[in-house]
């Protein structure tokens, strides 16, 4: 299928308009119409209702793979032109609210180098990296100590464990848990919690503590849809729910104060890793970084830097991302 024609159909699917599609493209609305129509020729099928339009239960499947095909196609576009660009004099860097602790924050350094850090929701730090839209990807998650974080398949990614820590639940000052040496998650089942993506959500909550899908554990109190930790935190402050942090982010105050009670169990930890393409060379897992700035690579440096952190932050095993 010619992508070009699937991303119309994408287009004229999501508006429920030819008109608005074409304005969106940039295209006339009987190019739209015809490219349509070819994509309906080539496949055979009717993928859309005209009045009203409408996808089909054939576009309907068609919409299914739209758009990690059109993913993996800008994937394979940006790995070309990243294979054959010089090195950058800019980085940019895709990550998520908290995969960017003072240890790796300081090793985003690099000679005569401009880093950009542009806060996403962890499920699109692997989109912008393999679509080249970053160069690389700082991305974190709750696993088990030995496990690498689940990621989305969305083309040939490298992610490699960069640093990991303990996690705690964090609580109001004053709180009656305030006290406690460790908490169980489980135990927590029937507390309020602050349903805020860029700490933990209650469905990771549940699935961490094992409750089973639709249970009535882990009630939401609050919705946080921002990236801003202060503000988690003051949500916590203020009383509108419990949230899951990793220690070195739940340490900071708040207006009102909060508090953190290590999480006990279940074993988890909070694990950031660093995703990134193919690296200009070909270099080995085991160049250092003053082998990568000699080599003029701005983001072969980079990422030889963030995975060798200090030794408080242990690494993680190296992982497939693809």
């Amino acid at each position: 299928m010619d992508p070009h024609l699937l991303r119309t159909f994408v287009a004229v699917a999501d508006l429920r308009s030819f008109s608005a599609a074409a304005e969106r493209l940039g295209y006339t609305q009987s190019a739209v119409s015809q490219q349509i129509a070819a994509l309906e020729a080539d496949l055979g099928v009717v993928l859309l209702g005209r009045r009203p339009v409408a996808p089909t239960p054939a576009g309907r499947r068609l919409l299914e793979h739209a758009g990690p095909l059109l993913l993996r196609h800008r994937a394979a576009r940006a790995d070309v032109l990243r294979a054959a660009a010089g090195p950058p004099r800019t980085v940019v860097v895709a990550a998520s609210a908290l995969a960017c602790p003072p240890a790796l924050a300081r090793a985003l350094r690099g000679p005569r180098l401009e880093v950009t850090v542009r806060t996403v929701d962890r499920r699109r730090v692997a989109e912008q990296v393999a679509s080249g839209a970053a160069d690389l990807g700082l991305v974190d998650g709750i696993a088990a100590p030995s496990d690498p974080l689940r990621l989305p398949d969305v083309g040939p990614l490298t992610a490699v464990g960069v640093a990991s820590g303990p996690l705690a639940v964090v609580v109001p000052s004053g709180h009656p848990l305030q006290g406690r040496s460790g908490l169980a998650l489980g135990d927590l089942a029937g507390a309020l919690w602050l349903q805020a993506p860029a700490a933990v959500t209650v469905e990771r909550l549940r699935e961490l503590a094992g409750e089973p899908p639709g249970s009535g554990g882990f009630r939401v109190a609050c919705r946080y849809d921002g990236h801003d930790l202060h503000t988690v935190l003051n949500l916590v402050a203020a009383g509108h729910g419990l949230t899951l942090l990793p220690v070195s982010a739940a340490a900071r105050p708040a207006p009102g104060g909060t508090a953190a009670v290590p999480l006990s169990a279940p074993r988890v930890v909070h694990r950031v890793e660093v995703l990134h393409g193919a690296l200009a060379g070909g270099r080995g897992d085991g160049e250092d970084a003053g082998d990568a700035v000699a080599a003029g690579d701005a983001v072969a440096a980079l990422v030889a830097q963030l995975r060798q952190p200090p030794s408080s932050t242990p690494p993680g095993t190296p992982a497939s991302g693809s």
